[in-house]
């Protein structure tokens, strides 16, 4: 799930090579993707509106069933 989501987001901003996505253990239990990009590029990860990231969530959360857990996605700058 983490090279797909980078992969998404890379394909997304000016600065590629500042993507990188790190796991973090969630307080509840799940994991907790942080997708993190250059300063000048989160506006265009979370799109007008947030549809972007309403979407990236969503592939996300879809990956949940196979990874054993829920996961969640946070979009770091």
């Amino acid at each position: 799930m983490d090279e797909l989501l980078a992969e998404l987001a890379r394909r997304l901003v000016d600065e590629p090579d500042a993507v990188r996505v790190e796991e973090v253990e969630g307080d509840d239990g799940s994991l907790v993707l942080r997708l993190h990009v250059a300063e000048g590029d989160v506006g265009k990860v979370i799109g007008r509106q947030g549809r972007i990231a309403r979407a990236l969530r969503t592939v996300v959360r879809a990956g949940g069933p196979n990874a054993g857990r829920r996961l969640q996605l946070e979009i770091v700058g």
